[in-house]
């Protein structure tokens, strides 16, 4: 799916974080969030500006540390790749009922608090 719109799944992952975020991410943030080492983020994001996917804006909290945000051509790419993702996903749940993914969002939820 990525392909399609010409990014990497790494870059995917990154767009989706910053995308999501709506303010803006610092690199740290980002790896965080992915479990991913901050150098590893920093390669992908020093990449996406270069093409013109991101921009790194002044962070009034922390002056070494800037926020990653889209540009508006990152914003096109990530709306082209939800166009994309989206019926994929819902696809993939046609068949279920709302008590099933209820069910298995509840699940998902506890594993996630206890490997936190």
């Amino acid at each position: 799916m990525a392909e399609r719109v010409g990014l990497t799944s790494a870059r995917w992952k990154v767009i989706g974080v910053v995308a999501l975020s709506h303010a803006g991410m610092t690199v740290p943030a980002i790896a965080r969030a992915l479990g991913q080492s901050r150098q590893a983020v920093q390669r992908i994001t020093d990449v996406m500006k270069d093409d013109d996917l991101i921009i790194y804006a002044d962070n009034p909290r922390h002056r070494r540390s800037p926020l990653v945000q889209l540009t508006d051509h990152g914003q096109e790419v990530y709306s082209a790749l939800r166009s994309v993702q989206d019926p994929w996903a819902i696809g993939l749940a046609d068949d279920a009922s709302v008590d099933e993914l209820e069910s298995a969002l509840r699940l998902m939820q506890r594993l996630i608090n206890r490997m936190e």
